[in-house]
């Protein structure tokens, strides 16, 4: 059987989790304003089934559109 040693372990977990973050920062970089699209999740009708309004920007899920601050 073959035995991991903690040195590769944490060098693995390291590598693995520097890329993720490196896909992350590459994503907000070719992102136009560096913002994530669709970010109110209480627009979703699965996860707002009472049909309140956004915690940030206060738009009903009828209101679809950006959540921004700048109403």
């Amino acid at each position: 059987m073959h035995k991991i040693y903690p040195m590769k372990l944490l060098l693995l977990t390291l590598g693995l989790l520097s890329l993720a973050v490196a896909g992350i920062a590459i994503k907000i970089w070719a992102k136009k304003d560096g913002k994530f699209a669709g970010t109110c999740a209480s627009q979703n009708p699965f996860l707002n089934k009472e049909g309140e309004a956004c915690g940030m920007c206060g738009r009903l899920p009828s209101e679809m559109g950006d959540c921004n601050n700048d109403q």
